[in-house]
């Protein structure tokens, strides 16, 4: 829903997905490269804000 609307959902949000289903990290990382202004990054298997 997030990538046809372009909200963020939250880094918390995010993070408890990656953490409860490995295979939506593939999603999360599609996600966030098409939204970078969001301001969250994957980086070696971690949701990071890289604006703090």
């Amino acid at each position: 829903m997030a990538s046809l609307v372009g909200e963020n959902p939250g880094f918390d949000f995010l993070q408890q997905c990656c953490d409860d289903d490995p295979a939506l990290q593939i999603v999360i990382k599609k996600l966030l490269a098409k939204f970078p202004q969001w301001g969250i990054a994957f980086v070696d298997g971690e949701l990071v804000k890289w604006n703090e």
